[in-house]
């Protein structure tokens, strides 16, 4: 399958690296809105093809698969041009910077039958279904809380302080943690509770959000674009807890009784980057004439982009 990369920034810097290792997909081609940031993408990751433009891209009748990598602001109409050009789209988190763009873009493409879909990596990777047989084993009791903290600083970057690119910790970040909850918890959420410091730009720098499951299930979480966290997961039960090391990309899940003591520790499988799982999804899911993934249903998405809006509503943050 021939992957076309729209966007020349350091995410798809990575999908160009995963692809380049694989021996059944390849990037094939560039665009970017600069022929010469193309071609020097193109020269670096060895790939034929360089267009400084979108649309130059989107006409290529060789692309069978197009990876948008462009800012949160851009997806929207980029991956509605997408679409009418009939180009199958992986579009990178968060998939568009509303509900209102998301439901539209989904629309849109069940309306014209073109594959679309989130590039939410951790729900490609085999760890979902691993942790998700830790849990039903019964190891760690019955689950009663989530806890999980994701923070980089990142807060020198143009594109996160801006409003008008869809900046802010939760369209980067926080939306891994709901994510987080949504891929181990399949209660519907209740209660909703929520804090943020704003960044002097108007977008949100760090928030702490509170959620409470039909079930009982509480989950607490971190989010912060102006702090480097420990980035770990964690899912309580009754009697231990299952610990992920990395929030978004674990190499390994630990299985916890009382203070800490470790009574098993489960490796999970090698990787290129994890961006493979999300590109070879795709790829069946479009042979096999779907409409999008599995791993991503399209209801996923608008119900965590619906989530995001609610959030931003409580904290007074307004992007364009």
């Amino acid at each position: 399958m021939n992957v076309g990369i729209i966007g020349a920034g350091h995410i798809a810097e990575k999908a160009a690296t995963t692809l380049a290792a694989m021996d059944d997909m390849r990037c094939l081609a560039i665009g970017s809105r600069s022929l010469e940031k193309a071609s020097g993408f193109a020269s670096r990751f060895g790939v034929e093809r360089a267009y400084g433009s979108y649309a130059a891209l989107l006409a290529d009748p060789d692309i069978d698969l197009v990876y948008i990598a462009v800012p949160h602001s851009h997806h929207f109409p980029v991956a509605q041009d997408a679409i009418m050009a009939g180009k199958p789209c992986l579009v990178e988190k968060s998939f568009m910077m509303n509900a209102v763009e998301a439901a539209a873009i989904l629309a849109l493409a069940r309306e014209k039958g073109v594959f679309v879909a989130e590039a939410m990596w951790p729900r490609y990777m085999p760890v979902r279904q691993i942790a998700r047989e830790v849990v039903a084993s019964g190891i760690i009791g019955e689950p009663r809380m989530l806890t999980a903290t994701l923070a980089y600083d990142v807060s020198a970057k143009e594109r996160v302080l801006s409003p008008a690119l869809g900046g802010g910790a939760l369209l980067d970040l926080g939306v891994y943690l709901l994510t987080f909850v949504r891929m181990y918890c399949d209660s519907p959420i209740e209660k909703l509770n929520t804090t943020c410091i704003m960044a002097p730009s108007g977008v949100d720098a760090s928030e702490q959000i509170s959620l409470v499951m039909a079930d009982g299930t509480l989950a607490s979480l971190q989010a912060s674009a102006f702090c480097q966290g420990a980035n770990e997961g964690v899912i309580a039960g009754t009697t231990g807890y299952l610990v992920f090391d990395d929030l978004i990309n674990p190499t390994c899940l630990r299985v916890c009784r009382k203070r800490h003591i470790v009574e098993k520790t489960i490796s999970l499988p090698e990787q290129i980057t994890g961006f493979e799982y999300q590109f070879r999804a795709c790829r069946d899911a479009i042979a096999a004439g779907q409409l999008e993934p599995q791993q991503m249903p399209h209801a996923e998405t608008l119900y965590v982009m619906h989530l995001m809006d609610r959030l931003r509503t409580e904290w007074g943050v307004n992007l364009p």
